[in-house]
């Protein structure tokens, strides 16, 4: 897991060991400012770390992988006084986005998330698989210390596995998105327009969405498949982000649609919305870059075909078709 070139360069790999454990801790702990405890395990229902510690192993490597580890033990030492079910937590989050990445790159996964199978393999493998690891290992780990009734074990294990996956459906591709964006250096005023329209109009609808008492939750999507059909996955995962943001903190408060309901029920509601909004934003975002990369990829071999043509008879791929006097 450990590149040559790494170890004949310790300071730099040190300095980013330290900065991942860093920005992992502190995306934890905005992670926590949103959580319910069930059966007495802290939980929340967007755990960003796992996002940030997938796309590092994807990014930069899987030599990162003791950034996470620390961040981990950082994380836990804030929150209470480290014990032995503490090690099955940090082995968890440790190994299951490093699985990830070893699953995403057995099957070809690519970083710009430019195929449909790259966004499906996101979902089932980074997300749904890898994140069972550390819910198994996290969840069992206090049923084995005592700290968690076994009656219980279920109940964590589903929130656990839940929060995780999340952080990966909505944390990754935001990062995946951000490392691709390039400052454009010729962009028409209607195109930054239509994205300061897009961001406005996210913001109010998730608002609406989230605090009215009526069951309106479904107008978020035509706001994300605009973000994804216009802008791709670098305007559909900020969308994410803000609905789900605003979605976990009313859900938590028991506002708008989730006011009168159990802790249960909120969350069920809350993470099909998430995973809704998430899997909608990935997969068309992917599917129109695939598209597009393949309208470009035709508009490139007939511009090649022609000038294969204007070589062999010049001026004929130049010359109208059909023929305005010929057959049509």
């Amino acid at each position: 897991m450990v590149r040559p070139e790494v170890l004949r360069r310790p300071a730099p790999a040190i300095l980013t060991i330290l900065a991942l454990a860093a920005v992992y801790w502190a995306s934890a702990r905005i992670g926590l400012l949103d959580q319910v405890v069930i059966a007495g395990t802290v939980v929340t229902p967007l755990w960003p770390p796992t996002g940030i510690a997938l796309s590092s192993l994807l990014l930069v490597g899987l030599w990162t992988w003791p950034g996470i580890a620390l961040g981990t033990v950082l994380v836990i030492a804030t929150l209470t006084r480290p014990d032995i079910a503490a090690l099955g937590v940090i082995a968890g989050n440790t190994l299951a986005p490093v699985c990830s990445c070893l699953m995403l790159r057995r099957v070809g996964f690519r970083v710009e998330l430019d195929r449909l199978r790259d966004g499906v393999a996101l979902v089932a493998l980074g997300a749904f698989a890898g994140m069972v690891i550390s819910a198994t290992l996290g969840s069992g780990s206090q049923v084995l210390t005592g700290q968690l009734p076994p009656g219980d074990f279920w109940r964590a294990w589903a929130a656990w596995w839940v929060g995780d996956a999340m952080g990966i459906l909505v944390i990754t591709p935001l990062v995946l998105a951000l490392r691709s964006i390039r400052w454009p250096r010729y962009v028409l005023t209607v195109r930054w327009a239509e994205a300061a329209a897009l961001l406005a109009t996210t913001v109010v609808v998730s608002l609406v969405a989230v605090r009215s008492n009526s069951s309106l939750l479904f107008l978020v999507f035509p706001v994300i498949v605009w973000a994804a059909l216009r802008f791709q996955l670098a305007g559909a995962a900020p969308c994410v982000l803000i609905v789900s943001v605003l979605a976990i903190s009313s859900a938590i408060g028991r506002n708008g649609p989730f006011r009168g309901r159990s802790l249960l029920s909120a969350m069920i509601n809350l993470q099909a919305l998430n995973a809704s909004a998430a899997l909608t934003a990935l997969l068309l975002s992917a599917i129109v870059t695939e598209q597009n990369a393949i309208r470009r990829k035709i508009e490139l071999a007939c511009r090649e075909l022609a000038d294969v043509v204007d070589r062999l008879a010049p001026g004929e791929s130049r010359r109208r078709w059909p023929p305005e006097n010929g057959p049509r």
